[in-house]
């Protein structure tokens, strides 16, 4: 095993490229305006994604709460390592990319659970 999995993040809004390796929606709802036939994926990881509670909290203050959305989150994520590990481990690529639907492209769940999945990796 001990394979370096390269983590990468991306709006799901944006053209697929052959580099982005395994393409994960790490999105608890299905995003806007996209056909679900339409969407280049090889997975849909709902589990890693943070709960409806914490979500919908930070959505009301996202400036002003992601200090204490990035910590809560990463305690949620502590609480489902099994899922991450499997997010890395089941996706037969060296590259894995998060797709999510945020608009902020520097606070959001992904970051995050780059951060984490990075730093699983490392043990």
């Amino acid at each position: 095993e001990g394979r370096m999995v390269q983590v990468a993040v991306k709006r799901v809004y944006e053209e697929p490229h052959d580099n982005d390796g395994a393409r994960v929606l790490i999105d608890k709802l299905w995003p806007r305006g996209v056909r679900k036939d339409q969407l280049v994926m090889d997975a849909w990881y709902k589990e890693v994604t943070p709960s409806s509670d914490l979500r919908n909290w930070f959505h009301e203050d996202p400036v002003g709460r992601w200090p204490a959305f990035r910590n809560a989150y990463l305690h949620e994520l502590a609480q489902c390592k099994a899922q991450a590990e499997a997010l890395l481990e089941e996706q037969k690529q060296d590259k894995v990319t998060l797709l999510y639907a945020a608009k902020d492209n520097s606070r959001n769940h992904a970051i995050v659970l780059k951060e984490y999945l990075d730093k699983l990796k490392l043990g």
